[in-house]
């Protein structure tokens, strides 16, 4: 949860109230000043910069002590003080009057904070610690400031002046979306930095005399939770989508990076739960597409490791349509991973295989000879429900009863959990883990033990969370 909702303030002309008149004081009326405010100063003395400010008329100093009568019909106040009684004054009688006030240095006495700027006005990047780590905030400042080029506010001032000219050219939102990203992206952006605004701005025209963008689909891997291992190219993709179809299995943490104003479209599946079928969830990837949308259609783990993605890829081949794939970890190498059992190893498994548990109406038509061979490493994806038959299968094709097994449930995530046993176990062990889950079989089970990163890197940081709400 958020501590504190960023929003960005028209404060011209708009009456602000500063009680304080030292340096501290000063850098807060700057900024206010700059946005235009109406500033007023209450402070017994004045130091040379407020001095000089008043001298040309760009502040009022309208007395020396605070009352709280000084807030009728003020927008936002700044308490920047050395005296703390009149800080907390300030502090309760704005908020008794709803007035946005912040207290410089006192952040338990905020309803509002000042964040460290990039300003490349009209471009504003605001960067905040939530008042816990000011310095961090100015250091994350500096580099973005190394990063962002001095030409983006012009960038953004050119475009400002072209948007009325181009809602007249182009009247689809999606189709202008477009257009700004192309724009952005190519020869635009070098013609401004290099100062050639003229050209820059025939550019633009030219762009709007191009051909409309044609629908297209990216079939993008989500991985199995985690969003830090979503691919450089799908957040990318994620980011210019026009419409998200996505499944149950995709987690709240990588749905987040989803392009804001996407539209989103759940066409998931889960055992127990309403599913789309999956010819509508087909009809609707070449629906959007047709309607010239980029398309993501974003599922859990790899598209292509039991997730029909060649079914979908056929049929908009069918309906040519254009389409690209971006891989995700599949959750049998992502959730492993982060259970600390490795797939293969020398001394216990030369080989691994992958196969759903989620088996035909029409019968079981797996190689459980083949499946149950020892030195390798079994690995089951949506077998929570035939837990019961999975074991007996093995059982009855040679695996032996103690041979140890794994449900990996929530693979990746923070609320990760690992149930661990012996396969003569499976079934009951299954009747405590949730979808979605995975069963691994073999002898690499028992290397968690000594390998389990996430689990003791998750209670590390679970105590000092502790120990910090102690404190």
């Amino acid at each position: 949860m958020m501590d504190y909702l960023p929003i960005f303030a028209d404060l011209k002309r708009r009456p602000c109230l500063v009680v304080g008149g030292d340096d501290s004081a000063w850098r807060k009326t700057r900024m206010l000043l700059k946005a235009g405010a109406d500033v007023r100063v209450i402070a017994p003395t004045l130091n040379a910069d407020f001095t000089a400010a008043l001298a040309q008329g760009q502040i009022q100093h309208v007395g020396e002590i605070f009352s709280p009568d000084d807030l009728d019909g003020i927008f936002l106040a700044i308490a920047a003080t050395d005296r703390k009684s009149v800080n907390a004054l300030v502090y309760q009688s704005a908020n008794q009057r709803q007035v946005l006030v912040n207290v410089v240095d006192d952040t338990q006495r905020c309803s509002f904070i000042v964040p460290s700027i990039v300003d490349r006005s009209p471009i504003i990047i605001a960067i905040s610690s939530s008042g816990q780590a000011p310095v961090l905030a100015r250091l994350l400042r500096e580099k973005l400031e190394a990063l962002l080029p001095q030409h983006l506010g012009r960038m953004a001032t050119i475009a400002g002046s072209f948007r009325q000219r181009l809602s007249q050219t182009v009247s689809s939102f999606s189709a202008r979306r477009y257009f700004w990203e192309q724009a952005f992206n190519g020869r635009f952006g070098d013609l401004v930095a290099a100062g050639r605004e003229q050209e820059a701005e025939q550019e633009l025209e030219a762009l709007t005399h191009q051909a409309p963008p044609q629908g297209q689909v990216a079939l993008i891997g989500a991985g199995p939770g985690d969003a830090g291992l979503l691919t450089l190219r799908a957040l990318q993709l994620m980011q210019q989508a026009d419409v998200v179809l996505y499944d149950y299995l995709v987690s709240d943490e990588v749905m987040d990076l989803v392009r804001r104003d996407a539209e989103l479209v759940c066409v998931g599946k889960k055992a127990g739960f309403h599913s789309v079928p999956q010819e509508e969830t087909n009809r609707l990837i070449v629906h959007y597409a047709k309607q010239g949308k980029r398309v993501v259609r974003l599922k859990g783990g790899d598209p292509f490791v039991f997730g029909r993605g060649g079914e979908e890829l056929e049929v908009l081949f069918d309906a040519d349509i254009p389409f690209q794939v971006v891989p995700g970890i599949t959750a049998a190498a992502g959730a492993t991973a982060y259970a600390g059992i490795p797939l293969t190893h020398r001394d216990y498994a030369q080989t691994a295989m992958f196969v759903t548990g989620h088996l035909k109406p029409d019968g079981d038509t797996l190689d459980w000879s083949t499946l149950a061979r020892g030195k390798q490493t079994l690995v089951i994806y949506m077998g929570l429900m035939k837990s019961s038959h999975i074991q007996q299968q093995l059982l009855e094709h040679g695996r032996g009863a103690d041979t140890p097994i794994a449900i990996i449930e929530r693979g990746t995530q923070k609320t990760q959990k690992v149930l661990k046993g012996q396969l003569s176990e499976l079934a009951q062990l299954a009747q405590h883990a949730a979808s979605p889950s995975l069963i691994v079989v073999g002898e690499v089970v028992n290397l968690s033990t000594k390998l389990d990163w996430f689990t003791k890197q998750e209670q590390s940081l679970q105590q000092q969370d502790a120990v910090v709400k102690l404190a």
